[in-house]
């Protein structure tokens, strides 16, 4: 009976680790992954099998860099197959999966690889404008994608056409992290550059570029007028000289230049003008009185030009003032210019009046056919003597202890 026992209990040992190495088999069958390719072509369709020996199949886990989501398995002769969703498969990088079973879950990868095609390229060029010389430059950067929004694989071939003046270049740059890029300098010359871009057949629209001339560099000016009389009708017209940079490039057309005059008496004028074709040109009524001008001009903060000095002569050297209507109407003229003809039509004349040595009151005409009248109304100047005093064309006259009445 002993015997027996000792024979027994071996035999019940080994049935037991059979059965442990038997499950554990069933176990490791039941979860192990039927699919084992891991790398797969963005937008392809993805599948993954695992054997199927149990009742209630448990879901797969799924997650990416744009969500993670669970996804129910489908039995199919003895094998529970999980379909990937064309939200996740359609983009390219890593899909990590996990299955939920509770006893032993397992994990894998999935690479999504992106297609070696181009559907679309976004192309941006910055700033649109820069300064000729060699030393400023503009940023061209191209992303090309797929039919599905996925940017190409690194390295993929962009080739980069640039048209200047009467030159043309190509260069090939490669994408990188989802781009390629490339640095365009400016040349010596100004103008317009053209460039456009294409990757795997497919090309951009074109895109320009403007070189402009750099800062400028010193100019001269000069004035033209019909004649040097200061009778405040006709214009005078100042203009610069080609403005260049130091590359002899032409500024470009709307550069701004301040033209200063300072007069005789140290008081400050100011005229504007913008260039074309290099040149900027700006017009000033002449003075109304002897006077001399001293004229320099500026591209503000960059470049100035010489000065120039202009003298107007006195046009006016006399005229006549009448008392009329009870002294009540003042008349000024004729005045007449430097070929004894009228002057022309808005020559200021200031009438002050003075109670004894106080002003009184100050008025201001224009001229009209070469005389200036002044109405003096008994509501303001009351019946009194007065001192006047008349300016016109830097002349003055004066009339003392003038009766109104």
């Amino acid at each position: 009976m002993q015997i027996k026992k000792t024979h027994i209990i071996p035999l019940i040992l080994i049935l037991l680790s059979g059965f442990a190495v038997a499950q554990q088999h069933e176990q490791a069958s039941t979860n192990a992954s039927v699919t084992t390719q891991t790398k797969y072509e963005v937008g392809s369709s993805i599948v993954l099998k695992f054997p199927a020996t149990k009742a209630v199949a448990p879901l797969l886990y799924c997650s990416n860099s744009y969500g993670s989501t669970l996804i129910s398995g489908d039995r199919k002769n003895q094998e529970l197959h999980y379909k990937i969703p064309n939200n996740i498969s359609k983009k390219t990088g890593v899909i990590n999966w996990q299955l939920l079973d509770t006893k032993t879950p397992i994990s894998g990868n999935i690479y999504i690889t992106p297609k070696a095609e181009v559907a679309t390229m976004e192309t941006y060029i910055g700033p649109p404008s820069i300064e000729a010389g060699g030393t400023d430059y503009t940023m061209l950067v191209v992303i090309p994608t797929d039919s599905l929004d996925n940017p190409v694989p690194n390295n993929t071939t962009v080739n980069a056409n640039f048209q200047f003046l009467d030159s043309e270049e190509k260069e090939t740059i490669l994408t990188n992290n989802l781009i390629a890029f490339k640095n365009i300098n400016s040349k010596k010359e100004s103008g317009r550059m053209l460039v456009s871009s294409e990757s795997l057949g497919i090309n951009s629209k074109e895109f320009t570029i403007n070189v402009s001339a750099a800062i400028p560099t010193d100019f001269s000016i000069s004035a033209t007028r019909p004649h040097d009389y200061a009778d405040g009708n006709q214009i005078t017209t100042f203009s610069t000289s080609i403005i260049k940079d130091r590359l002899n490039n032409i500024v470009s057309d709307g550069t701004f230049v301040t033209f200063i005059i300072t007069n005789a008496e140290n008081n400050i004028l100011k005229t504007t003008g913008t260039t074309i074709n290099g040149v900027a040109t700006s017009k000033i009524i002449h003075p109304d009185f002897k006077d001399q001008w001293r004229i320099s001009a500026f591209v503000d903060g960059m470049a100035e030009s010489n000065t120039i000095t202009l003298h107007y002569k006195q046009v006016i050297e006399d005229f006549e003032v009448s008392f009329l209507n009870n002294n009540r109407t003042i008349r000024v003229g004729p005045l007449q210019s430097f070929m004894k003809q009228m002057i022309p039509d808005g020559l200021q004349v200031k009438l002050k009046v003075f109670k004894g040595d106080t002003l009184f009151k100050t008025l201001t005409k224009t001229s009209f056919n070469g005389y200036a009248n002044f109405s003096l109304k008994p509501a303001i100047f009351e019946n009194e003597t007065y001192n006047f005093q008349l300016e016109t064309a830097g002349k003055t006259k004066v009339f003392k202890s003038k009766k109104l009445w």
